[in-house]
């Protein structure tokens, strides 16, 4: 759903990147109040593999290919105020450094993915929580709020083409809300599965008691965190959907793709998540993408040690508002 630049005009441009500093802002602010010191390596270790499961796109109907957006779980991990800075994190890396998304539109993007899906997954999963109680229960409130958070998102972006004379509304929405039912799916899916795991693993995540983890347990987190992007890289990307995915696809059917301006006339260091001077396409993915784990890492890393005090009281709700 990362739109490149040249669908959008310039008045939409402004204004979603009005919207998305105001959010990113806000975000940073209620992070720095409600964050622990003992969580700053799970949002690194999250934005990392994030980073990563949006490069691995899987095939869905109609020759299409959707990716995780991440927002949900991210969300339910660190709290809606952090999933904002971990999904702004990932995507100013990914239009920066990947040319995955344009610099443009970036304020979009952020506004879309960052904004708009965290938070109102936020408010459908504690909505859906307070009925179902459960391990179980939680795992479906989070499948389904990442399903809602996609369509919601896609919705924006819809409205974005439409305002910006891309595309006559009536015929945007249908067409990205249609293809995003199903992308939503996956990430239903792909969220569900991803918290059973932390689940049997680690339960303590997701029972707001994450703060709790010693300080001589985070060695070991990053650790596991580390083994697991990596082997998505080596064992799984090689293997992803080159489908064009869920916008792209719009885009082609409905005749604006044309419009789309690649990196604004420069080149961007990692373009396409292949790594320059490595000839094999497979190897220079995993090069690329390891590259661009670890910067996102690294920024998230330091970007919450800055926002969050060392001596905060652990007693905290990271889940706060």
């Amino acid at each position: 759903m990362h739109i490149p630049d040249g669908f959008l005009d310039a008045k939409t441009a402004i204004a979603t990147a009005v919207f998305s500093v105001a959010g990113l802002g806000t975000a940073l602010r209620h992070a720095k109040q409600h964050l622990q010191s003992r969580e700053i390596p799970l949002v690194g270790l999250t934005a990392a593999f994030i980073f990563v499961a949006q490069m691995l796109n899987f095939p869905v109907a109609g020759g299409t290919s959707g990716h995780l957006i991440g927002a949900t779980l991210a969300m339910v991990l660190l709290g809606p105020n952090a999933a904002i800075i971990v999904m702004s994190s990932v995507i100013i890396i990914q239009a920066a450094i990947f040319a995955d998304g344009g610099l443009l539109a970036l304020g979009a993007n952020i506004f879309n993915m960052a904004i708009v899906a965290p938070v109102s997954s936020y408010v459908i999963y504690k909505t859906l929580r307070g009925l179902l109680q459960n391990t179980k229960g939680q795992l479906i409130s989070a499948s389904v709020a990442s399903w809602c958070a996609t369509m919601i998102a896609s919705v924006f972006c819809a409205g974005e083409l439409a305002w910006s004379g891309t595309v006559a509304w009536n015929i945007v929405f249908p067409a990205m809300v249609g293809i995003h039912a199903v992308i939503g799916v996956g990430e239903g899916v792909i969220t569900m599965l991803v918290l059973s795991a932390i689940a049997k693993t680690r339960p303590e995540l997701l029972t707001g008691t994450s703060f709790q983890i010693h300080r001589n347990e985070n060695k070991p987190v990053l650790i596991y965190g580390a083994v697991i992007v990596i082997g998505l890289l080596l064992f799984v990307a090689p293997f992803a959907s080159q489908l064009p995915d869920g916008l792209d696809r719009v885009a082609q059917s409905l005749g604006f793709e044309t419009k789309k301006i690649e990196n604004m006339g420069f080149s961007t260091p990692l373009h396409n998540y292949r790594f320059f001077g490595i000839e094999s396409p497979t190897l220079s993915t995993i090069a690329a993408g390891i590259t661009g784990a670890g910067v996102v890492f690294v920024i998230s890393f330091l970007l919450a040690g800055i926002l969050i005090p060392r001596k905060k009281n652990i007693n905290n709700s990271p889940h706060s508002m």
